[in-house]
Parts: C-alpha cells; sequence; structure tokens
C-alpha cells in the first residue's frame, strides 16, 4: 500500500514533471490545427487560476508571439524525447560548467549530490512552468478559434 508523502514525493519527480510536459505539449500539438493562425497573437500573461509571472518573464514572453512559443513547446518536447543534438550540447556544456564551478566546495571539490539537487530542482522547476505554457496556448488557441462556444 502506498503511503501519502509516496504519493505526494512522486507527484513531484522529475519522470512526472516531463510526462505532464510532454502530455500538455501533445495535447496543445493535437488541438492546434493551424499553426499559423498564431502569428502575431500575443500570449496573455494573465491567468484564469492567478498564477502570478515576474515582470521578467512578462517582459520576455511578451517579445513572442503564440507561433513562437509553439515551435519552442515543440523544440524542448523533441528534445527530451530524442535527445539534444550535437550543436546545442557544446552551448549547454558551458551553462552547466558555469553552474558547477558555483557548486563546488572550498576546497575546490566536487559535491556531486549538491549538484544533483541543484539540477534536478532546476528541472522541475522549467518543466512545471513550461508545462503551464503549453497550457496557457492550448487555452488561448481555442479562444481564439472560438472553440470554447461550440460546446453551449
Amino acid at each position: 500500500m502506498m503511503q501519502i508523502s509516496d504519493t505526494y514525493n512522486q507527484k513531484h519527480s522529475l519522470f512526472n514533471a516531463m510526462n505532464r510536459f510532454i502530455g500538455a505539449v501533445n495535447n496543445m500539438d493535437q488541438t492546434v490545427m493551424v499553426p499559423s493562425l498564431l502569428r502575431d497573437v500575443p500570449l496573455e500573461m494573465e491567468v484564469k487560476d492567478e498564477v502570478t509571472i515576474s515582470n521578467d518573464a512578462a517582459n520576455y514572453f511578451s517579445r513572442r508571439d503564440m507561433h513562437g512559443y509553439y515551435i519552442l513547446l515543440k523544440s524542448i518536447r523533441n528534445d527530451i524525447e530524442w535527445g539534444i543534438l550535437q550543436g546545442d550540447d557544446r552551448k549547454k556544456d558551458k551553462l552547466t560548467s558555469m553552474d558547477i564551478s558555483r557548486l563546488e566546495d572550498a576546497d575546490g571539490e566536487e559535491d556531486l549530490e549538491k549538484q544533483f539537487h541543484y539540477h534536478l530542482a532546476g528541472l522541475h522547476t522549467v518543466l512545471s512552468k513550461l508545462t503551464r505554457k503549453a497550457n496557457i496556448l492550448t487555452n488561448r488557441y481555442k479562444e481564439e478559434i472560438g472553440f470554447g462556444n461550440w460546446g453551449h
């Protein structure tokens, strides 16, 4: 029998975060039948479930239209499912080494456990935000094409 704390921990696992993200992007991809309709449509930052987004994030996302974000989300999903291309590996290696250098002990020894937890927490946070963005984009697309009015 599974305990409540096990269920809570599984909910916050990286594997489940990746599955939720991939599911949200797959749902978005199946919903958006004409991606070109997303061009020049801003991705609204106001979310109905009162999720607040920092000003920095709002400024970043306001520079993208829904089509650009649609392409980005699909690209990230493909990277998760199929791996990262060789050219992208070199860019990410530079960022990773900068992050890792901050996680070295005073003696210069690496603390692999701290590094692992640091990156795991970062991946979980980013995947949760991306999942939320995929769901927002899907709902905005439905609003734009009037899909919500069809069932009423």
